[in-house]
């Protein structure tokens, strides 16, 4: 039995969790924490000068009790999933079989216990705009007050991405602007071929696959095209050595 840990994070409503939630449904033996579940009570959640909950700190959070049912999942990820109501039992599992849980919240990278658990990492983006607007449409409890979003909500991502990306890497980040199905498409095609290289499998189109998601990152965010060819020679696959005219197409296109 094996195992792969897929963080999918984001700003608040970046669309993390339908990703996750669609992710999870491609994949048989999968399966979902999420970071929202562990918030504290409101009643213990700091207040700043402002007037404003300080929910979008890790403080706001109970980590440790997410740590275990990581930890747990870790522990017997079969016995997890019949805990938390899915079919594992019913499922035929071979010796190379990949169970795959999903880590989904908008601080799982800023949290380096769990960060450091991670196999791949993915981080969906929004413009202030449209995060403002589809905060707004949301009923939260307690509910937003006049301002949080601008006095706080706002500032903290920009303060918590700023930390993340100072002391992370290897995160794709996805352009939560694009169709889910596009996005599924690109973290489905990746996060498969990392089970099938668990597996000790390298599929024919792994190559082209490979390319296809340079592609998508190239069009929308040169920096981390370095960082993903990193990982993939890191992993064992050799994209460069295996497909010289595809890489010398992609750079001309």
């Amino acid at each position: 039995m094996k195992t792969l840990i897929v963080g999918v994070g984001g700003m608040t409503n970046g669309g993390k969790s339908t990703l996750s939630k669609t992710l999870q449904e491609k994949i048989p033996t999968s399966c979902i924490i999420a970071q929202d579940s562990f918030f504290k009570d409101d009643s213990v959640v700091p207040v700043d000068d402002n007037g404003f909950k300080q929910y979008d700190t890790l403080d706001a959070l109970h980590m440790d009790a997410m740590m275990s049912r990581v930890d747990a999942w870790r522990g017997d990820p079969q016995a997890f999933l019949r805990e938390t109501g899915q079919t594992a039992e019913r499922m035929t599992l071979s010796a190379d079989h990949v169970f795959v849980l999903i880590v989904e919240g908008f601080l799982i990278f800023n949290h380096r216990p769990l960060n450091e658990l991670m196999d791949k990492r993915y981080f969906m983006e929004i413009p202030y705009d449209i995060c403002k607007e589809r905060r707004s449409l949301r009923v939260y409890k307690p509910p937003d007050p006049p301002g949080y979003f601008d006095g706080h909500v706002w500032p903290m991502y920009l303060k918590n991405r700023q930390k993340m990306e100072n002391t992370v890497v290897g995160i794709v980040f996805l352009d939560g602007m694009k169709s889910k199905e596009e996005l599924m498409a690109v973290v489905f095609q990746d996060v498969s071929q990392e089970i099938n290289m668990l597996r000790g499998e390298l599929p024919v189109s792994y190559v082209h696959r490979s390319l296809n998601t340079l592609k998508y990152m190239f069009k929308h965010n040169a920096v981390i095209v370095f960082t993903y060819l990193q990982s993939r020679i890191e992993e064992g696959a050799s994209i460069i050595s295996s497909a010289p005219n595809e890489l010398e197409d992609l750079s001309g296109s």
